[in-house]
């Protein structure tokens, strides 16, 4: 079993990772607050899997692709943040409506899978998060890998992110922090907005 000890390393900075503010926080925290639950659970459901995409990634070298092409990873920095850019529109757009707690549930009601697929693209579109796995993997991984490592990987992945931000959910979705912001939505929705915004422009410019 010692030759899996990686995976305790590699296991304590993936969940340090999921845990930091970024985009995904922001609208795990946002669909939890204005959302069905079972949205906010598809929402992160989708994260998890664009973290398993990335860690599936970076296992087969898109790390050292980046590396020998910078000009592919500022194309993907650039698609990224436009679409975090896009995300902050949307946000800021609908920012003015008053939603009751009855018409939050039933007029922004999203399928589940709809809402898996945003959560899976709002991950994917952080371009960071591959370089991130891609560093940890470079740092931690053996030089050979022991059988079955690269599916215990995405199984780490897939569960890290997906509890966690389950939990954030669950914490969220109570009725006294839905009736904070439907009381502050148009405030909370503008600064959730902004740091999207901030965030896509960041990613966009940052060629370093």
């Amino acid at each position: 079993m010692g030759e899996y000890s990686f995976l305790i390393a590699i296991s304590i900075v993936f969940i340090f990772g999921s845990m930091s503010p970024g985009p995904s926080f922001i609208l795990v925290a946002k669909t939890a607050v204005s959302k069905p639950l079972s949205e906010g659970i598809g929402v992160s459901i989708g994260l998890a899997i664009g973290a398993v995409f990335f860690t599936l990634l970076a296992i087969f070298g898109l790390y050292a692709l980046f590396e020998t092409v910078p000009f592919l990873y500022g194309v993907f920095k650039l698609f990224g943040g436009v679409y975090l850019l896009y995300l902050a529109y949307k946000i800021w757009k609908h920012s003015d409506e008053s939603l009751s707690m009855d018409m939050k549930l039933e007029k922004s009601k999203k399928s589940f899978f709809k809402a898996l697929l945003f959560g899976f693209l709002t991950q994917i579109s952080n371009p960071k998060t591959a370089i991130i796995i891609g560093s940890i993997f470079a740092a931690l991984l053996p030089k050979e890998l022991p059988a079955h490592s690269e599916l215990l990987l995405c199984l780490i992945a897939f569960f890290i992110d997906a509890i966690w931000y389950c939990m954030v959910v669950l914490l969220l979705s109570t009725q006294k922090s839905q009736k904070i912001y439907l009381r502050f939505k148009k405030y909370i929705d503008r600064v959730a907005g902004t740091l999207l915004a901030v965030l896509g422009i960041k990613i966009a410019l940052d060629y370093q």
